[in-house]
This record gives C-alpha cells, sequence and structure tokens, in this order.
C-alpha cells in the first residue's frame, strides 16, 4: 500500500511562502525605519519601540501562523488516518465476501454432485446403505463435523425404522445415543444440530444430527434439501418393494391378489 503524506503539499507552500515574508521582514525593519516617528510635536516614537513593536508583531504572527499550520496538518492527518481505516475494513469485507462466495461454490458444487450424480434409484437395502454412505460424506463437505447421523423414525410408534452413522473420514468416534421421543418433540442437546425433514403429511419423520452447536443459514438450507432426498428415496425403495411383492403375489397366486384387492 502506497504511503499517504499527512502534510498537504499546498500547506507547506502556504507556510513556506509566509515564513519567508516574515523573515523578509525581519532582516528588512532597521532599514525600513530610519530615525523616530513623529507622532505629533510632543508625541514621539522612538526608533527602537517601532522596531522592537513590529518585531514583536511579527514574532506573534509566526506563531499564529504555526499553530494553524499544525491544527491543519493534524486535522488532514485525522481525514487520511480515517481514509487508511475505511480502506482497512472495505479489503476485509472484501475479503470475506470472497471467502463466503468460494463456500457457497463449494456447497453448491456439492449439492449438484448430489442431485446429478443419481442414474437410479435405490432397490434395495444395500442400495440404501450406500445412499447414506453417499449423502453423509457430502455432508461433512458441506459442514465441519466430527458424524453425521441419519435417522427415520415412525412418527406414530416413535420407533426407528433405519439410520446410518457416518464418521468423517479416518476418524472414530462412539455412536451418539439420542432418543426419538427428543427427537421428535426436538428437545436434543443443544451442542448438537438438528435437521428434520419438511413433508408433515407422512407417517415418518427423516432426521440429520450433527455435533455442532451452530450452523449458518446457507449450510442448513443445503443439508435441509438432502434429508428431503432422503425421504423421498426411501418412500421409492418401499414403493418398489411392495410392487415386487404384489408382483410375486400375482405370478405365483393371482387368487391371492383378487383377494386383497377386493378386500
Amino acid at each position: 500500500m502506497k504511503k499517504l503524506n499527512f502534510q498537504p503539499p499546498y500547506l507547506q507552500v502556504i507556510y513556506f511562502i509566509i515564513y519567508l515574508a516574515l523573515f523578509s521582514f525581519i532582516i528588512f525593519i532597521p532599514a525600513l525605519i530610519n530615525g523616530p516617528v513623529h507622532v505629533t510635536e510632543k508625541l514621539i516614537i522612538a526608533e527602537e519601540t517601532i522596531e522592537g513593536t513590529l518585531l514583536g508583531i511579527l514574532f506573534i504572527l509566526s506563531i499564529l501562523i504555526l499553530n494553524l499550520y499544525k491544527r491543519e496538518v493534524v486535522k488532514h492527518k485525522a481525514i487520511i488516518e480515517k481514509i487508511i481505516d475505511d480502506k482497512k475494513k472495505a479489503e476485509g469485507r472484501l475479503s470475506d465476501s470472497y471467502h463466503y462466495i468460494g463456500l457457497i461454490n463449494v456447497q453448491i458444487q456439492e449439492i449438484k454432485s448430489i442431485f446429478n450424480s443419481v442414474d437410479k434409484y435405490p432397490e434395495t437395502k444395500e442400495d440404501f446403505k450406500k445412499t447414506y454412505h453417499f449423502l453423509g460424506t457430502h455432508v461433512h463437505g458441506i459442514v465441519q463435523t466430527d458424524w453425521v447421523l441419519f435417522r427415520i423414525i415412525n412418527s406414530n410408534t416413535r420407533r426407528t425404522i433405519s439410520e446410518h452413522f457416518e464418521p468423517r473420514l479416518g476418524f472414530s468416534f462412539s455412536y451418539p445415543h439420542v432418543s426419538n421421543k427428543l427427537i421428535i418433540e426436538e428437545h436434543v442437546d443443544l451442542r448438537y444440530t438438528l435437521i428434520v425433514s419438511n413433508p408433515q403429511n407422512l407417517n415418518i419423520m427423516v432426521c440429520c444430527i450433527m455435533p455442532v452447536s451452530k450452523i449458518s443459514y446457507d449450510q442448513r438450507v443445503f443439508i435441509q434439501a438432502i434429508i428431503n432426498e432422503i425421504t423421498k428415496l426411501f418412500i421409492i425403495l418401499n414403493s418398489t418393494y411392495y410392487k415386487k411383492e404384489n408382483k410375486i403375489i400375482a405370478e405365483n397366486k393371482p387368487e391371492i391378489l383378487l383377494n386383497q384387492q377386493n378386500a
């Protein structure tokens, strides 16, 4: 950063010119005043008195000009310091903005990779387990958390239907014991962050638990999208399962399927 001059050049020039003029007056006063000055016939001012008075006036003027100069320099110094401070603040905000934009771009890429990489829906529990792992690793990419716990709960019985614990790659952590009752009532320990699925017309609740006390709004939105994706995939998995079961029943015992439909 270029160093700023606290003494404006024009003030220096003006100060130098005035002081040069005063100095010239001081030098030439003895030459300009020759002899006493007769104000009246009786009032005569001696030459030394006039010279001393003028020199005193010039001295006082020099002090006043010096104080005025210093005051202006202090004023301009304060203005420049404020400009430097504002510049530093603007640079800090710009740096934070770049960091935030970079973080958002990473998170957006994570979300894109989640929704664009699914070429087929899970058809078995093993497929769904792989989906858990895939989405869990992406949560780690969005939030700096040691582990992620996904859990699907029956809202009526409050029993766990399915769950998956995903620690950060290369680390091992104890399995967290979090009550389903507390999850449904959203009274989980404040050391944890709990995010639940949005749909209210289902008899299941999908949730994500992380050992962090606070996350940003954008991170919450992204993880909410992941939770909703798990909800959708779980419903699709069960729908596919029951379709296959009905197909098998229809092929082997069509009368049973007919009775089920009539019932």
